[in-house]
């Protein structure tokens, strides 16, 4: 099954983290938010979109990319914020299955954030992800297949 994931992870790389970690057990493509308009999803049997969460959804550029997922591709999804909460995916999950997307799944964790008002306090969740919350990642991921 060719996979490709694609993901937006811009403050301390927690993100970023979980998907090197997928990528460096499994034969998948990684592709960042940036370059992803140039990839003909046609080509992948399944799409990952990992992001950051901000104000209770996925980062805009991988909120906005969801629309462009083609019609019937099984997608999961993966983030890393704060105060992980399943909330976070139903956006997201929406826009997908509008359009015709199977969401087959989501993995969510604590990342270390400093954004907005967290800066001020010297951020939240220190330390995260942490090995095991990784390891969740892949083996979420290995459930997928």
């Amino acid at each position: 099954m060719r996979t490709i994931i694609i993901y937006e992870s811009t403050h301390h790389g927690n993100t970023k983290k979980l998907v090197e970690a997928i990528a460096a057990e499994q034969n998948v493509d990684v592709v960042s938010i940036e370059n992803a308009e140039a990839i003909d999803l046609s080509d992948y049997d399944m799409v990952g979109l990992a992001a950051g969460i901000a104000y209770g959804k996925f980062y805009k550029r991988t909120e906005n990319f969801a629309t462009k997922i083609p019609r019937d591709v099984n997608v999961f999804l993966l983030y890393t914020c704060g105060n992980p909460s399943d909330g976070y995916v139903k956006n997201i999950t929406k826009t997908l299955e509008a359009n015709g997307a199977k969401v087959m799944g989501s993995y969510g964790c604590k990342g270390y954030d400093t954004y907005g008002p967290f800066k001020l306090i010297g951020g939240i969740a220190k330390g995260h992800p942490t090995e095991e919350e990784i390891r969740g990642a892949v083996a979420f991921y290995h459930k997928m297949l």
